[in-house]
């Protein structure tokens, strides 16, 4: 079966949905095309720590209503170290602030419920996806429905959208890429608690055993995470042996113990950073996970997957209304400013607070560096502008 559009989104994951609600909202016919079930797609469990800016773009996008009724607004944040722990007021220092207890999930499901109400196509459980003629003024699409039924979309543009494993960033030629990629010596062991949190706000804490953070899914239930080798196995770590180690790595004086109680999930995620240059080939884009992944300590990577989208939809947005593709040809460059600069945090903020053994020259600096955070205000201001999020490159119109 064939049909036409103007875009062809290819994942239904934040990006490509997001995409698809700005361009609908602007008049761009669209087509999402997913590789999972629905129930996947709106039950697929990630963290959520979103930026001042993606709250904006979500309500630009008419999605943000339920957020700001559910999510929690955190103006501050904890640090400890050293046996003592700091309070960081993001509010004050710049403005701005961040909101958690509203994870990806409940983005996502934002997005499909905004998409029913439009009625825009969208396929779920579609197979042997493949972009085709992207050098050429109308590429297409191939794929098979869940019922096997071949399909062929021609579309002015296509979005890869369909994260790391996808098919759309294999389809630019390797030679006309480069890859960034860096891998850390550690992983995060993450665990879903029934014990309510000691704090509203996340705490982050560096310690001579390792890294340790705690955060909050719910009053009642808390998600912690510990730094641990990244060949390590959840066998490795009964229900004992996790809350010692936590309270002891997340002891400060004068702070309460954590709250205890039994573990509802748990998980190990390796740490890496990876870039791919350029995010754009012919009338091939890619947005999100399929450009760049960044270590989870920074919470960038959903919010790098809303900045990709603020400046492509520009891009595509300017091209329709007014003929003009110059922000369309600009998309590679002017994302990637952003996504090096949320790499270069992410990092930062990784090797700050986390430990590795065996340098003890390397871990006077990083003592030293803490010290020199909380010390001065000026690096605490700068420090909050990275963590609460750049403002994005991309303008909406609507």
């Amino acid at each position: 079966m064939k049909s036409d559009t103007q875009v062809a989104i290819i994942g239904a994951g934040p990006a490509g949905l997001l995409l698809g609600r700005l361009l609908r909202l602007s008049g761009i016919d669209n087509v999402i095309l997913e590789a999972r079930d629905r129930h996947y797609v709106e039950n697929r469990l990630r963290a959520g720590l979103l930026e001042q800016p993606t709250v904006d773009l979500l309500d630009a996008a008419g999605t943000g209503e339920r957020l700001h009724r559910e999510g929690k607004f955190h103006e501050g944040f904890e640090l400890r170290f050293g046996g003592r722990s700091t309070r960081i007021d993001m509010r004050e220092l710049t403005g701005r602030a961040i909101t958690i207890l509203y994870p990806q999930t409940e983005v996502v499901k934002d997005l499909l419920a905004a998409r029913d109400k439009t009625g825009d196509p969208i396929a779920f459980e579609v197979s042997d996806v493949t972009p085709e003629d992207i050098e050429g003024d109308r590429p297409t699409v191939r794929y098979r429905d869940a019922a096997g039924v071949a399909h062929e979309i021609r579309a002015d543009f296509i979005a890869g959208c369909d994260g790391f494993h996808g098919v759309c960033r294999p389809a630019i030629p390797a030679s006309l890429t480069k890859t960034f990629l860096r891998d850390y010596p550690f992983a995060w062991f993450g665990i879903l608690a029934d014990a309510p949190p000691i704090s509203d706000e996340l705490i982050y804490a560096h310690h001579i055993r390792g890294f340790s953070m705690h955060s909050m899914r719910s009053d009642k239930v808390s998600r912690l995470y510990l730094q641990v080798a990244p060949d390590d196995t959840i066998e490795n770590w009964n229900d004992e042996r996790i809350w010692t180690e936590l309270q002891l790595r997340m002891g400060s004086e004068g702070s309460p113990r954590l709250n205890e109680g039994p573990i509802l999930h748990k998980s190990i995620t390796p740490m890496r950073s990876f870039v791919t240059e350029p995010l754009q080939h012919g009338r091939l884009f890619l947005a999100g996970d399929a450009a760049h992944i960044v270590p989870p300590t920074a919470a960038k990577g959903l919010n790098l997957a809303v900045a990709d989208v603020s400046v492509l939809s520009d891009g595509l947005i300017t091209f329709y209304k007014h003929g003009d593709r110059s922000v369309l040809d600009g998309y590679s460059h002017l994302a990637l400013q952003r996504i090096w600069r949320a790499q270069e945090f992410s990092r930062a903020m990784t090797e700050l607070l986390h430990h590795v053994p065996g340098q003890e020259f390397d871990e006077r600096l990083q003592r030293a560096r803490l010290e020199g955070l909380v010390a001065s205000r000026a690096a605490m201001t700068t420090f909050c502008e990275n963590y609460t999020g750049l403002p994005f490159a991309g303008r909406i119109h609507h």
